[in-house]
């Protein structure tokens, strides 16, 4: 404890160099926090928006995933419902909703496109997606309705309102074509142009009709606590080995290019602030150090060792560091509060039509690592630019001008 009494005595000799230091080092430790939390934020946005699109774990024929099907459903799950009710009793399970993935022809009478459809519970799906999609019009259709949701743009291209009367026509399971007259119940946004251009949500049963089906093409399990997903996806995997099992990180493509990205860009935002706090540390204790060489030499002249001077000023820089890292994370800290107010909105990203709040996460292991980095750079700095002047023979320092 005297040491450090004494080092941070030593500290605020200078107090405008070391108040100056430390200012370098808690706007580095500020930057890398923003930053690492900003990166944090969209990463679990991204996290959550797909687990809510795909469910968490999403399992299917065992050729489901291979997309080479020469006939709707062909690789689809015919024991949906018994599997259903196994999966929805696994401990941290919230629910289970059988989907289907279908295509075709939607029609107004004077105008035809191609849509990409989905069958689904619709008590249930439209709740488990929650914001991730949108009523711009309409409400969710009833169980066991032929009505159907379309996307806002599909809205646009067929002149389509709520009420409004359409015809799908897509390929049945037997290779032939049928078509059921439909009834737009709502119009939805997923905040993707290309997707709401094409969507079209359907009652699963009403969709089993048209394609004269009685199977369903995947089962998407969603649970209560995300962490699980690893722990869930093997319990099925080891239990049902005849099916395909994926994460929703094995379908997120998105979410993992976006974290590769930001991991680099953030990465070398890190690597730029700690090589400016070193520089900042080393000039700062450096100066020190070629000032206080008589002292050095005068503290070798009445025993003390030069390990314990270059501890000394190693517990200088430290005391710096931690300084500047505690200002640096009140910072941090304040940006974090500022922005769940200030209600700043970052522009849609490429392929989006909506954006999204700029936020950033707390975490406090990244708080507490990037503390302990800039302490022990801070030390390391010190005792680099320290070790030298304190084996100087005691005559050459008392003599050091």
């Amino acid at each position: 404890m005297n040491w450090i009494r004494f080092a941070w005595k030593n500290v605020m000799r200078n107090r405008r160099r070391s108040l100056t230091a430390m200012l370098i080092t808690a706007m580095g430790t500020a930057a890398i926090l923003v930053g690492g939390g900003f990166a944090l934020f969209t990463y679990e946005s991204l996290e959550e928006m797909t687990a809510r699109d795909t469910g968490h774990v999403v399992v299917a024929h065992e050729r489901g995933f291979e997309g080479d099907e020469d006939t709707p459903m062909q690789h689809g799950l015919a024991d949906a419902k018994a599997l259903t009710a196994k999966f929805a009793a696994l401990p941290g399970v919230r629910a289970v909703a059988p989907r289907i993935q279908f295509s075709g022809l939607i029609s107004n009478g004077d105008k035809s496109t191609v849509f990409v459809g989905g069958g689904v519970d619709p008590e249930l799906d439209f709740r488990l997606r929650g914001p991730q999609m949108t009523f711009l019009a309409g409400e969710a259709p009833a169980a066991g309705s032929s009505d159907i949701v379309i996307g806002n743009e599909l809205a646009r291209l067929m002149k389509a309102k709520v009420g409004g009367s359409l015809t799908l026509l897509a390929t049945t399971t037997e290779g032939n074509l049928n078509a059921v007259d439909v009834q737009v119940r709502g119009i939805v946004s997923v905040g993707v142009p290309d997707i709401d251009k094409r969507l079209v949500l359907a009652d699963i049963g009403a969709v089993q009709k048209l394609l004269l089906s009685d199977k369903v093409g995947s089962l998407s399990i969603y649970l209560k606590d995300t962490t699980q997903t690893e722990a869930i996806a093997a319990r099925v995997k080891a239990e049902h080995a005849q099916l395909a099992v994926r994460t929703w990180s094995d379908l997120a493509i998105f979410y993992q290019a976006v974290r590769g990205l930001y991991n680099r860009i953030f990465g070398i935002l890190g690597v730029i602030m700690i090589v400016i706090v070193a520089f900042a540390m080393s000039n700062t204790l450096g100066m020190a150090v070629v000032e206080r060489t008589r002292e050095i030499g005068t503290l070798r002249a009445i025993g003390t060792y030069p390990a314990e001077i270059v501890r000394n000023f190693v517990l200088e820089g430290g005391l710096i560091g931690a300084a500047g890292a505690a200002l640096g994370m009140g910072f941090a800290g304040i940006a974090t509060i500022a922005l769940l107010f200030a209600g700043v909105q970052m522009p849609p990203p490429p392929g989006r039509s909506a954006g999204y709040p700029l936020l950033l996460s707390f975490s406090p292991p990244m708080y507490l690592a990037v503390t302990l980095v800039v302490i022990v750079l801070a030390a390391a700095a010190a005792w680099f630019v320290s070790r030298r002047a304190a084996a100087k023979p005691v005559t050459e320092a008392l003599a050091h001008v």
